[in-house]
C-alpha cells in the first residue's frame, strides 16, 4: 500500500487552510492549530518544515505569522509532499539515488518502476494547492488508442 504519513496529511490540511483563507495575509501557529484542530506542537513542526522547504514565508514581530511563499495555484501537491516526505518514489530504485537496493543491478522491473513512479509524480504535480479547496472527482477520457484513462476533474471546471 502506498500511503502518505500522517504529518504529510496534516501538512496538506494546513496548507489548504492557508490557501482558503488567503484574505488573511498572516497565519499564526496558534490560530492554525485552533482552526485545524491539530495540536500546536504538530502545527509548529509542520510550519517549520514547510518554511525550510520554501513553501511558506515567516514574518516576525508581534503581528507576525506565516504566509504562502507563492499563490496557491502555483504550489503543487507534489511539492508539498516532497518537502514533508522527501522525493516522490514508489520504490527505492525509483529515485535518482542508486545503490539503495541490493537487487538494483539485476532487477527486471527497475525501469518500469521508474516509469510508474514518474506517472504518479506527474499526476501529483498537476494538482495544485488551490485545487484542494474544491471538490475533485475522477473522470475518464479516451486516449489515442481508445483506452479509458483516468484523469482528475474539478467541479469548478478546471481540468487536469
Amino acid at each position: 500500500m502506498i500511503r502518505l504519513g500522517k504529518l504529510t496529511d496534516y501538512g496538506l490540511v494546513l496548507m489548504t487552510h492557508m490557501a482558503q483563507n488567503h484574505d488573511r495575509l498572516l497565519h499564526t501557529a496558534r490560530d492554525l492549530a485552533v482552526e485545524s484542530r491539530l495540536p500546536l506542537p504538530t502545527v509548529s513542526k509542520l510550519l517549520q518544515e514547510l518554511l525550510q522547504g520554501g513553501l511558506l514565508v515567516s514574518h516576525r514581530g508581534i503581528k507576525g505569522g506565516y504566509s504562502l511563499a507563492r499563490k496557491s495555484r502555483e504550489i503543487s501537491v507534489a511539492e508539498i509532499i516532497a518537502v514533508l516526505e522527501g522525493p516522490i518514489a514508489l520504490t527505492e530504485c525509483s529515485t535518482d539515488i542508486s545503490g539503495l537496493c541490493d537487487l538494483e543491478p539485476c532487477c527486471p522491473i527497475k525501469d518500469n518502476q521508474r516509469i510508474i513512479s514518474q506517472a504518479v509524480s506527474g499526476a501529483l504535480e498537476k494538482v495544485m494547492l488551490s485545487d484542494l479547496s474544491q471538490p475533485l472527482h475522477l473522470t475518464t477520457i479516451r486516449n489515442g488508442r481508445g483506452n479509458l484513462v483516468p484523469t482528475i476533474g474539478f467541479v469548478s471546471g478546471r481540468m487536469q
